[in-house]
């Protein structure tokens, strides 16, 4: 991560439908600045920034991708777009939040969602993590009956987990760390019509 020891690393969600909307809550909920960005212009989508907190700011996808942690809460079928907005992503990380239901294994080329999507961010540090569960459950308060509420993390870079549990815990939730995207993150991501093992199911863990 291209940052000095004491600055703190600079958050950006891009989607703003009810994923990104509820990732913005948990956010808010921790008075964590994030930047929120859509392929429209954030005059469209300010007045729903503001509801949910004085520390969501909305702004344009070319701002938005200057952030160290991107939070990629597209439809999987518009990463592409997404990723031509910077020439190169090196150093930088992508949570690949997005869920490539009824896309078919051929047109991933038999690869996991989560390895497409990393090809299409040149240099990227992709970590596939908070798309198991629906946008309701992520905007509740992840604190429950004295535990905390699970978030799955996959990746082939041990530094970017690492980096994205920290910030999962910060913001109050339980990060478990399933392995490589081709490994244990195939439990989070669908294949064709079918889900993941672990898509949907809410865990807690209590310490």
């Amino acid at each position: 991560m291209n940052k000095s020891e004491n600055k703190e690393a600079s958050y950006a969600i891009v989607g703003f439908g009810k994923i990104g909307q509820a990732l913005a809550k948990a956010f808010a909920r921790k008075g964590i600045e994030v930047s929120v960005a859509t392929t429209r212009d954030p005059e469209n989508f300010a007045s729903d920034a503001a509801a949910i907190g004085p520390t969501i700011i909305p702004t344009t996808l070319s701002e938005a991708v200057k952030a160290d942690v991107i939070f990629l809460a597209v439809r999987f079928e518009s990463h592409a777009e997404v990723a031509k907005a910077l020439p190169s992503w090196q150093g930088k990380i992508i949570v690949d939040v997005t869920n490539a239901y009824g896309v078919s294994p051929e047109k991933l080329g038999g690869q996991p969602s989560a390895i497409v999507v990393a090809r299409a961010f040149t240099g990227v540090r992709l970590v596939k993590g908070f798309n198991h569960l629906v946008a309701a459950v992520i905007e509740q308060d992840p604190a429950v009956h004295g535990g905390r509420r699970v978030v799955f993390l996959a990746s082939d870079d041990e530094g970017a987990t690492a980096e994205i549990g920290a910030l999962a815990e910060n913001l109050g939730f339980s990060p478990i760390q399933l392995g490589g995207l081709s490994e244990g993150g195939l439990l989070v991501q669908a294949r064709g019509n079918s889900w993941g093992q672990l898509i949907f199911k809410d865990l807690v863990k209590f310490n």
